[in-house]
């Protein structure tokens, strides 16, 4: 481990007010010794960098998955008071509202025949890649109703059900959405890319409960073993990357103009209450009902074809949950005592709030928040619930994946797009992507094992294991 940094248990770390100058609190992470031997310096810095930033409350934190990120690290968790705090883009991500969402259906093992059609009806019926164009053309008025009220707008167009928006995070639309501070250029990046799954490393994922850890959970979530599902993990496209772009300028300038000093320019924010912080939370609470929408449109693409194929009606393949991993909310917290209202930014990471909790749907009350932590293609994916634990350590939060170990340009060089997908293959897991290169750059390898990540969140109480799902067809984007 890095000098300085102390371990305080068995999976839990601290680094130190000191460990960089200007610290107002403690950076706290959480991570195995096996996940300790890939932890980059640079995201232990960036973790206390955060911690100079005004406002900050009780801890900067980090789940297992850390790994280096434009100013927070990705992985990265921080809450700022309402009366001193800030709002910062680097605390967010370029792809806002990057996120994922299980499908249920009624199919188990056995009754998937016709995969590979399956896979190539899928992919036909959801643009994947870089630049990838709905065949939906939404007008100016469409696209601000979609980016007003995010999954409800989507059911009431016609794609899916009352019940989908119901089991989102947010309902599916964060208040506070304001279309009027999103950019002409990120409205005509959006206006053509709705329902589409894009690149990197988004998937649309076929998969199988392979074990069930908590019965009363998974039932109360509609699953069980042996089930067939469908995984949805995409964003809010070029318009969320678009809206970053320009509040970072902005909201650069207005660092300046309210005398914030940091340690790093990628850390620019600005006052939760300025004109500029408005503007910011405006927007990306707009990006972020964008990519509920658009996930909720894929997910009714694929209802759509697995109907058609396997004569199952619509409203038997029923959405579990959508969380969302790369977004600032106002919430209420413990803090010191005393409840306070304060902005969380989760940057990759996810909202795992426990049993109790408001914004859940009511039959989930009893277990708490479903929190779904996905794998890398050949590697199994995790759904977990939220915890009482979680409420009081990590202001209601989790990791959102297993992390990066490998730079996309590194996996590019070293491994062989074609060979993972052969060997993908002989494990009877069928990949599509347009390119090879989608592939290499999203290999198994490039991530820390999946496993270990969820053991960790698991093992401190932040979440707790409910299934394990084990991928037979993924779909690249």
């Amino acid at each position: 481990m890095l000098p300085g940094v102390t371990r305080i248990g068995p999976y839990e770390w601290e680094v130190p007010i000191g460990f960089v100058p200007n610290m107002r609190v403690p950076g706290r992470f959480f991570l195995s010794d096996l996940l300790a031997e890939t932890l980059e310096p640079g995201a232990v810095q960036q973790l206390a960098n955060v911690a100079t930033m005004p406002g900050i409350v009780k801890h900067s934190l980090a789940m297992p998955d850390i790994h280096w990120g434009y100013g927070f690290p990705i992985g990265g968790v921080a809450a700022f008071g309402m009366e001193d705090g800030v709002i910062s883009p680097g605390g967010v991500g370029f792809d806002i509202n990057c996120g994922v969402r299980i499908l249920t259906t009624p199919l188990a093992a056995a009754d998937l025949v016709r995969k590979r059609e399956l896979i190539e009806a899928l992919f036909a019926a959801v643009p994947t890649g870089v630049g990838a164009k709905s065949t939906l053309r939404l007008d100016r008025k469409e696209l601000s109703g979609m980016l007003t009220d995010g999954s409800k707008w989507a059911v009431e167009h016609g794609f899916g059900i009352r019940e989908d928006f119901l089991h989102c995070e947010e309902q599916g639309s964060m208040v506070g959405a304001d279309p009027g501070a999103v950019s002409q250029k990120a409205l005509q990046r959006g206006m053509p890319q709705s329902g589409t799954l894009g690149a990197g490393n988004h998937f649309l994922e076929i998969q199988r409960v392979d074990k069930v850890f908590d019965l009363k959970a998974a039932g109360a979530y509609g699953l069980s073993e042996g089930q067939i599902c469908v995984m949805i993990h995409c964003g809010s496209r070029g318009l969320g990357h678009q809206v970053c772009t320009d509040h970072l300028r902005i909201l650069e300038a207005a660092t300046r103009k309210y005398g914030i000093v940091l340690p790093d320019r990628q850390l620019a924010c600005a006052p939760l209450s300025s004109p500029e912080g408005l503007a910011y939370f405006g927007a990306m609470a707009a990006s972020a009902n964008y990519a509920w929408a658009n996930r909720q449109m894929i997910m009714h693409a694929t209802r759509e074809v697995f109907a058609r194929m396997y004569s199952i009606p619509y409203e038997d393949m029923h959405l579990v949950y959508d969380v969302a991993h790369n977004v600032a909310k106002f919430e209420e917290h413990v803090v010191d005592g005393r409840r306070r209202r304060v902005c969380v930014h989760r940057k990759g990471a996810t909202r795992a709030f426990g049993p109790g909790s408001p914004d859940l749907p009511p039959a989930y009350s009893e277990a708490g928040q479903p929190v779904i932590i996905p794998g890398s293609m050949g590697t199994p994916s995790f759904l977990l619930h939220g915890t009482a634990t979680a409420m009081e350590r990590t202001f209601g939060s989790t990791c959102h994946g297993a992390g990066r170990v490998m730079s996309r340009t590194k996996a590019k060089k070293q491994l062989s797009g074609q060979e993972i997908k052969e060997a993908l293959g002989k494990k009877g897991i069928m990949v599509r992507a347009h390119h090879n290169s989608a592939i290499a750059d999203e290999a198994p390898e490039v991530y820390k094992p999946s496993e270990e990540v969820v053991r960790v969140v698991h093992e401190t109480g932040i979440s707790r294991l409910v299934a394990r799902f084990v991928p037979l067809g993924v779909i690249k984007g």
